[in-house]
């Protein structure tokens, strides 16, 4: 016995001692390998799998977490990485995962939870790479400018300074103009207001194919978040030639599509629908394909957002960000499920004072120049630098910008609060989730040898046991209600078998059956998503 508990000592001392290590900056994808497989090592309730390799050779990851009979308990899937410039919603989906098994393991009586950490791996791994720039797309080769060649315009490192920013050409002819705040700023010029353009702008590079564009056709790939069935996006880079045309998106959907238990999924990414809630649309919602959350649902998308900005307390969001063929729309258009995004993190709203110019139109770069500044950060901006450029001979070209995945990844060092606290929102959606019970049974003998049973089948969960997207869906199931007869025993009205698209949340469906014979019969409710529960009736 000594032994095991010195065996369970030594794996949770290296298990903390790598969580240290590791809290020091964002991981790249052997570090999150081996924090998953120390994570999964530490605890019965912790499976972990990988569900495919990437083009990149990277690994996607899969951690279930759950006790008991699993796949029959209402379960949430945690999804990081839908974005690869977005390194903070790995880090999120991972450290739910910890507190789980850390710290929460009661969490998993009433809940499995599937816990994807990362689906862009080889887009998130240029963070590490000896050359940064924003990537959001898998290694595949692609030819997005369509002339027939592969990744025949890459970015350059112009200034030499590890990272791909912004470049900047001063002409009469272009549409940017700094902005009014912060000169740093490149904004497009209203000419409606009179403003005239004094730049053109292009990222960092070279026009090496010489077709007039820049880097529109370097490493890039086909990104997860555009790839998706909803609302997808034929013939635009970054979303391949078929919606769920890569590895790793058909396999988070073989996977899905398995999980009869799934109610609703979390996504870490740039679509927020819990700062603000989905609006109801009635033309898109009236539409044979439907492009609106439906009314029932944004009442209920108000009613969680309502509890997340409550629990993390953020204020000032910035507009959700939702392209074609992204995952949470696909999770709740497509899937049927409460569907449910936030990035989790954006720089604060700064105060100015009067030190500063006033930055009326509340721009989100100025603003997070301001952030950084105020926090002591550094690097977080490449200054302004001319230099000359084979492209533009005779013209001012400068290279800078803000540092590439800044503004969508606060440093590792300031997300302990704000992990813990959307930890705790999961946790409060997970007690909200429908649950059935058998309630006010009544039996009543009728006469000749027969029994009246009647039964409120109650979900005592705040959430419906579907979204209103959910009964349409053939992917979710239904509440069954089965009468099981022992021998001799005969339903004289009733059904055997009960269907029902949907119960709110504190609401019931009430059922009777009149049934000829004796001894005892077993009503059985409940479906995947909302667990089960089943009772024994003694006739009269």
């Amino acid at each position: 016995m000594r032994i095991n508990r010195n065996k369970f000592g030594l794996v949770a001392a290296l298990l903390f001692l790598t969580q240290v290590i590791w809290a020091q900056d964002y991981n790249n994808a052997s570090q999150l390998a081996q924090r998953l497989r120390g994570l999964a090592s530490s605890s019965n309730a912790a499976t972990l799998k990988s569900i495919t390799k990437t083009l990149g050779g990277k690994d996607v990851w899969m951690l279930t977490l759950g006790t008991g009979d699993m796949e029959n308990k209402p379960a949430m899937a945690v999804v990081g990485g839908v974005e690869g410039q977005h390194l903070l919603g790995v880090e999120m989906a991972v450290r739910f995962a910890e507190d789980i098994v850390n710290n929460n393991m009661s969490a998993l009586e009433n809940t499995t939870y599937y816990v994807f950490p990362n689906m862009s791996p080889d887009a998130t791994e240029q963070y590490f790479a000896n050359l940064k720039y924003g990537r959001s797309g898998n290694a595949k080769d692609t030819d997005d400018d369509r002339d027939g060649r592969m990744n025949e315009d890459p970015f350059e490192d112009l200034n030499g300074d590890g990272m791909i920013t912004m470049m900047r050409v001063e002409d009469a002819t272009g549409d940017w103009i700094t902005h009014p705040a912060d000169d740093r700023i490149m904004i497009k010029a209203n000419k409606s207001k009179g403003e005239k353009g004094k730049y053109h702008l292009f990222t960092e590079g070279a026009d090496n194919d010489k077709d007039g564009a820049f880097n529109e056709d370097g490493e890039g790939g086909i990104y997860f978040n555009k790839s998706m069935t909803f609302a997808f996006d034929y013939f635009t880079p970054g979303a391949g030639e078929h919606p769920v045309s890569e590895l790793e998106n058909r396999a988070l959907l073989d996977i899905l599509y398995t999980k009869w238990n799934i109610y609703a999924i979390m996504t870490f990414g740039p679509g927020n629908n819990l700062s603000s809630a989905w609006r109801y649309n009635r033309g898109g919602a009236t539409k044979r394909v439907v492009t609106s959350v439906l009314k029932d649902d944004e009442t209920l998308n108000k009613l969680i957002s309502g509890k997340y900005n409550k629990t993390v307390g953020t204020k000032d969001a910035p507009p959700s960000v939702e392209p074609g063929g992204s995952f949470n729309q696909w999770a709740y258009f497509h899937f049927g499920r409460i569907s449910l995004s936030t990035p989790g993190w954006w720089a604060p709203m700064v105060k100015g004072d009067s030190t500063m110019k006033k930055n009326s139109d509340k721009n989100r770069e100025v603003n997070y120049l301001r952030w950084a500044e105020q926090e002591g950060l550094s690097n977080y901006f490449a200054d302004w630098t001319e230099m000359d450029h084979p492209d533009f001979p005779g013209m001012k070209v400068e290279v800078g910008g803000i540092a590439p995945f800044n503004m969508l990844n606060p440093p590792i060092s300031m997300i302990d609060d704000l992990a813990s606290k959307h930890n705790e929102f999961i946790m409060e959606v997970a007690k909200m989730q429908a649950s059935v019970e058998l309630i006010n049974m009544r039996t009543e003998s009728v006469g000749k040898g027969m029994t009246r049973i009647t039964v409120d089948l109650y979900n005592g969960g705040t959430l419906p046991t579907h979204s209103q997207m959910g009964t349409r869906s053939r992917w979710l199931r239904r509440v069954k209600v089965e009468l099981k007869l022992g021998n001799g025993q005969e339903i004289v009205s009733g059904r055997k078998i009960t269907l029902i698209p949907s119960i709110d949340g504190d609401a019931a469906r009430s059922m009777t059956w009149l049934i000829k014979g004796k001894g005892a019969v077993t009503i059985e409710a409940g479906a995947p998503h909302i667990g089960f529960t089943s009772s024994n009736v003694n006739l009269k």
